[in-house]
């Protein structure tokens, strides 16, 4: 079984990709074919989607990156944990808390709460 840190590390990893063939192996390697995505802002399902979503984040935050905060939460097949993202140097403009099931090691949902975000 994959550990809880280390697939939440594998999903920020796939966020900062700039790569489009690495985050595709990236994707799937964290993500099950028909994993789904949801937050306040998109909902996408299985790779192709969430490629594209991750794909259009990075072009309306070119300079900025994702990074993990605080520790893991595990019980049984389900993950919770927390991010932001901002330039290299400076603070933070958005951050939020992940809700995910997994299994086989790899995610099959993911449901995104902004905690911050800019107005």
């Amino acid at each position: 079984m994959t550990d809880p840190a280390s697939l939440a590390e594998r999903y920020i990893a796939v966020w900062n990709e700039r790569d489009p063939g690495r985050r595709s192996a990236l994707v799937a390697e964290t993500f099950a074919e028909g994993a789904t995505y949801g937050d306040p802002l998109a909902e996408v399902e299985g790779h192709a989607g969430i490629e594209g979503l991750v794909a259009a984040v990075q072009a309306q935050f070119p300079d900025f990156s994702f990074a993990p905060t605080g520790r893991v939460d595990a019980y049984g097949d389900r993950l919770r944990f927390s991010w932001t993202l901002g330039p290299l140097t400076g603070p933070a403009v958005a951050g939020g808390t992940d809700f995910a099931t997994m299994a086989s090691g790899r995610f099959t949902s993911v449901v995104g709460f902004l905690d911050f975000a800019p107005g």
